[in-house]
């Protein structure tokens, strides 16, 4: 298979992804969940998915689409569709599927997931943390991750 296939196919709708899952829980994998925009990859976000990864065998990344995405940060967002943030994000060796979401937030997701750990960057607060309620329900774990300094895709934009 070529790279670029076997990067493809690690985005997949939520339905392939709970069949996918399932076989990985029947391999005993831990299974990490954490979600964003990921509209401007940059340094923070290298680190912050790979750490995400460190928590477990397997990471999950649930993706806003671009109306989701609009909504949550305007009209002018976001600067990268869907395809191109996917593509990115499944290329990282660390990341094993990516995900889409439509809704504002990614609680059906993490609900019909149910991972081992749900990962959000350290500017969240436990409760605040959407999912974390579902995730300790069920004897997972809730955890966030230190930004890297200096990095944030709105100060990217601000340069530009």
């Amino acid at each position: 298979m070529k790279f670029l296939e076997t990067i493809q196919q690690k985005i997949v709708n939520r339905e392939q992804a709970l069949n996918i899952i399932l076989q990985w829980r029947k391999q005993g994998e831990t299974i990490v969940f954490t979600n964003g925009c990921f509209d401007i990859i940059h340094k923070g976000h290298v680190h912050y998915l790979a750490q995400a990864r460190d928590l477990g065998t397997k990471l999950i990344v649930g993706l806003n689409t671009d109306e989701s995405i609009k909504k949550l940060k305007g009209e002018h967002r976001p600067v990268k569709e869907l395809e191109s943030r996917g593509l990115t994000l499944a290329s990282f060796a660390y990341v094993d599927l990516v995900i889409p979401f439509e809704e504002d937030t990614p609680f059906h997701l993490i609900s019909s997931i149910i991972p081992h750990v749900l990962v959000k960057g350290s500017d969240y607060t436990e409760d605040a943390i959407v999912g974390a309620d579902i995730v300790k329900q069920h004897g997972g774990k809730v955890t966030t991750i230190d930004f890297v300094t200096g990095f944030s895709s709105t100060n990217y934009f601000k340069k530009i």
